[in-house]
């Protein structure tokens, strides 16, 4: 695919997903990755399929704020579309419960986050 053509698409998908997440979290969702990584100049956007994941110190990441968690959206590869920093403990628990209902699974494996 295209440069222009995968990052369009992956606008796309980061659009859509922000837009849900800023349904749960009154609009504090910022974008993310439009495209994923790869080591060849072969573009290709972030997955469609939205997944749930939560992250903090324990993950690796060093986080700026002491106020929890970061939540993720994240492709089935674990590229990140859109993201909320300062999630609490509670804020967590509540999101979790609201992913059950929707039925967005939770993605255990490593999250890429924007730079």
């Amino acid at each position: 695919m295209q440069y222009f053509q995968a990052l369009k698409l992956g606008q796309k998908r980061v659009a859509a997903a922000r837009e849900y997440l800023n349904g749960l979290t009154n609009g504090k969702a910022m974008p993310a990755l439009a495209l994923s990584d790869n080591k060849s100049n072969i573009w290709n956007p972030v997955g469609e399929e939205n997944l749930y994941a939560f992250v903090d110190e324990s993950a690796g990441f060093v986080l700026t704020d002491n106020s929890g968690y970061i939540l993720a959206l994240v492709d089935e590869k674990g590229f990140s579309k859109t993201i909320v920093q300062g999630v609490t403990k509670e804020q967590k628990e509540i999101l979790e419960k609201k992913f059950q209902e929707d039925q967005i699974l939770e993605y255990k494996g490593k999250v890429v986050l924007p730079v």
